[in-house]
């Protein structure tokens, strides 16, 4: 037992009043349409299948989902590669497919936002192969630069590199020029000073607003533009990476651009002249804690919610209450003033499952912290029934950037163990597909981990993300000041307060043995308070009357008391 007798580390932050908006203080699911529920038994999930679970979508209560995309592709990175914007690729159905989906959602009350892919597309997309041909105006739809020559020996135009490591430049022998993909060679990037194009990615926007969608997450838009002088980038020192690693250089020149900025507004323009309701826009604008002026910057130019993904890529098993609370800290302090709203990123498609990055313990604690904190969560299929990590082998990896990695490092950077089926019972193939064979294997442990069975717990991580998604929308969290606290870096709070009402108490333990404290004297809440929703209920139960003025915390625990 390790007992505290003082207090580190007090925040405190006043949330606005709520908007009218509807994804204010809400939960916003992320389906990936693979591998969230197959309806024709080929082992791939498609359109039906999400249209055959959107009671379960309503049922967790969640204001919305977006979807990875499902349009026309080779598949060459499973639908991030497009080969037409404003179709459906068979794998997954169709338009018609598509419009069931839509009036089914609405009449779930469910909003749909879709992934806007505008950074590239497929390199077998009509638009590329008319553009290698110099055919007007595709000629000018990507990036195309002549070549150097170093001792006559054909070189880059510069030193950029790709997201997926190695040169961002490819030759292409019949136009005789490199062309630009900042990820995949088979991704080439779009060419946005071409007004030509610039209207086609508009007229896609339109195309599915007029569908019915309710906005649109905007992948990799910091990539949009790159600076038009194709200058080196400066190399960082000491880095210990290859030298083929995109970590090794600054990119000022191929992120962020200001151009990119002022293509987000006029996208937002563009939505906001069309009939009907504000849709909302999401931007995936990865940055580090030390470069959140730039998502901040994406909010003053049009975005409803800039993704923060510091849960995801900046914090792990081995971060300390002072890292949650500096880094959350800084957050709420940078956004811009006025009517905007903060948002934390649980999971996504790109990276390990929190099961995994924190552990199987830990699972629901992000979950727990982005519904006490003020704004909108943003989840990923699976998260809440606790989904884990799934093991792959080399040979049935399938990811191209965990394929290019080699059986030796592919499961560094494979993002497949994230993505396999949805484990919705114990039958056949978790209840994912008829098919004994699926597009990634089914994690083992189906038979017991899966919604089927924890809708039938009373205490599971199903029961705790629907109380959490019922706290999100509870005043105090709508617009209760925020305090955030460390304690001596083993305990992480966070107390929401509305005055003239009782406050929300969020506690974590982060180290492994029991924690006691006299939380009442040093966070100024009620001696008596109950437990709302707790990670572990071996100790705790829900309802079950805490002493704060003695409380202990096992380890590793999250709980909210109220």
């Amino acid at each position: 037992m390790f007992k505290i007798t003082f207090l580190i580390g007090l925040f405190i932050i006043v949330s606005s009043a709520p908007s009218e908006e509807w994804w204010r203080d809400t939960f916003i699911y992320q389906v990936y349409p693979r591998s969230f529920k197959d309806s024709n038994g080929d082992g791939i999930g498609d359109i039906n299948g999400i249209t055959s679970k959107l009671e379960h979508l309503a049922d967790l209560n969640v204001s919305a989902f977006w979807i990875s995309p499902f349009f026309k592709s080779p598949m060459s990175d499973f639908g991030y590669d497009i080969s037409n914007f404003t179709d459906i690729d068979p794998i997954f159905g169709t338009l018609d497919d598509f419009s069931k989906l839509i009036t089914k959602a609405k009449s779930l009350n469910l909003k749909v936002i879709l992934d806007f892919v505008p950074n590239h597309s497929s390199d077998q997309h009509p638009w590329f192969q008319k553009s290698i041909k110099r055919i007007v105006p595709y000629d000018n739809y990507y990036v195309w630069r002549n070549a150097t020559y170093v001792n006559s020996t054909r070189r880059p135009p510069n030193n950029w590199l790709s997201v997926t490591r190695g040169s961002a430049w490819t030759w292409n022998e019949v136009r005789q020029q490199y062309y630009l993909h900042q990820f995949s060679f088979f991704q080439p990037d779009l060419n946005f000073r071409s007004s030509a194009l610039n209207k086609e990615m508009k007229n896609a926007l339109s195309f599915w607003t007029k569908r019915g969608v309710d906005g649109f997450r905007i992948d990799a838009i910091i990539h949009a533009f790159e600076d038009d002088r194709f200058l080196d980038e400066p190399v960082k020192p000491n880095t210990g990476l290859p030298a083929n690693h995109p970590d090794t250089l600054d990119h000022i020149y191929t992120r962020n651009q200001n151009e990119t900025y002022q293509l987000l507004r006029s996208w937002r323009n563009h939505l906001d002249a069309m009939n009907g309701t504000k849709k909302i826009i999401l931007t995936e604008s990865y940055t580090t804690l030390d470069e959140l002026n730039h998502s901040m910057r994406y909010y003053e130019y049009g975005a409803d919610i800039a993704f923060n993904f510091m849960f995801v890529t900046s914090f792990n098993n081995s971060s300390a209450p002072t890292d949650f609370k500096k880094g959350i800290e800084k957050w709420l302090a940078l956004m811009p003033k006025g009517n905007y709203s903060s948002n934390w990123v649980v999971d996504n498609h790109d990276n390990n499952r929190v099961s995994a990055r924190f552990g199987k313990i830990r699972a629901d604690q992000l979950t727990m912290v982005a519904a006490v904190l003020p704004g909108v969560g943003v989840v990923y299929y699976g998260d809440e029934i606790g989904m884990e990590d799934t093991w792959l082998s080399y040979n049935e990896t399938v990811d191209p950037i965990g394929c290019n990695a080699g059986p030796e490092n592919y499961h560094i950077t494979s993002r497949d163990p994230a993505r396999t089926p949805f484990q919705w019972d114990s039958s056949t193939s978790a209840g994912f597909s008829t098919n004994k064979t699926t597009w990634l294997r089914v994690n083992s442990n189906y038979h017991t981990l899966n919604l089927a069975a924890q809708k039938t717990t009373p205490y599971s991580h199903y029961s705790i993300f629907k109380k959490l998604v019922k706290l999100k929308m509870m005043p105090v969290i709508k617009m209760g000041t925020v305090e955030i606290i460390s304690i001596i870096d083993m305990v992480f709070v966070i107390v929401r307060r509305v005055p003239g009402t009782h406050p929300i108490v969020l506690l974590i333990n982060f180290t492994d043995r029991n924690v006691s404290f006299d939380a009442a004297n040093h966070l100024n809440i009620p001696t008596n308070m109950s437990v709302y929703a707790t990670s572990s209920q071996n100790s705790y139960t829900d309802g079950m009357s805490i002493n704060t003025s003695s409380l202990v915390l096992i380890p590793a625990v999250s709980v909210i008391l109220m």
